[in-house]
């Protein structure tokens, strides 16, 4: 699985006098989605030298032939591949953040260029919506806020995407329970 969907806790500063409060109102769901490459910067290289190496030695014999243009193409090929897994590489760098604390669901989607799209919502008014397949499972999954509807984790296969809506109906609900004081 490419992510991990425990509710923990966002980064806290821990500066003195900071009250009951705002640790109530502190996010407690912080979820970071990217994409699963299984290959990085070494191992393209290294898949790219292999395809290049044995394309040359198949080429050779071609080129001897007097067939050249067929050494050409296999150049080609090696081109094409390296430029596929740069733009696989390249579209690794958007992400997803979810953020959820007793009075805001936070949404984050920001694409491979570095645009940025913010949405917040309130937790209480905020349900989640689901497509799903029988075959496949779960498809898409959508936040829904006063007739307005974000699709999230949409880098997610339906299986990590079904964990993971469970993991923010959890939140959700907690946020809906409002913020727990505790006397000191």
């Amino acid at each position: 699985m490419a992510q991990s969907f425990s509710q923990g806790t966002a980064p806290r500063d821990d500066a003195a006098g900071a009250d009951a409060a705002d640790d109530a109102l502190r996010p407690f769901f912080h979820v970071r989605l990217t994409s699963h490459r299984s290959l990085d910067t070494r191992g393209r290289a290294w898949l790219v030298g292999v395809f290049a190496a044995v394309s040359c030695a198949v080429s050779i014999p071609f080129f001897l032939m007097g067939a050249w243009p067929v050494a050409g193409f296999f150049g080609l090929d090696v081109a094409l591949i390296w430029w596929a897994l740069r733009l696989s590489a390249r579209s690794a760098r958007a992400y997803e953040e979810v953020l959820v604390s007793p009075i805001e669901l936070a949404l984050a989607q920001v694409n491979d260029q570095g645009e940025r799209r913010d949405w917040r919502f309130n937790p209480f008014w905020s349900r989640l919506t689901r497509r799903e397949d029988e075959e496949f499972g779960l498809l898409h999954l959508f936040v829904a806020h006063r007739g307005e509807s974000v699709e999230i984790a949409r880098v997610l296969g339906p299986g990590e995407k079904a964990e993971f809506a469970e993991a923010l109906a959890k939140a959700l609900a907690k946020a809906r329970r409002g913020p727990t004081f505790t006397p000191n």
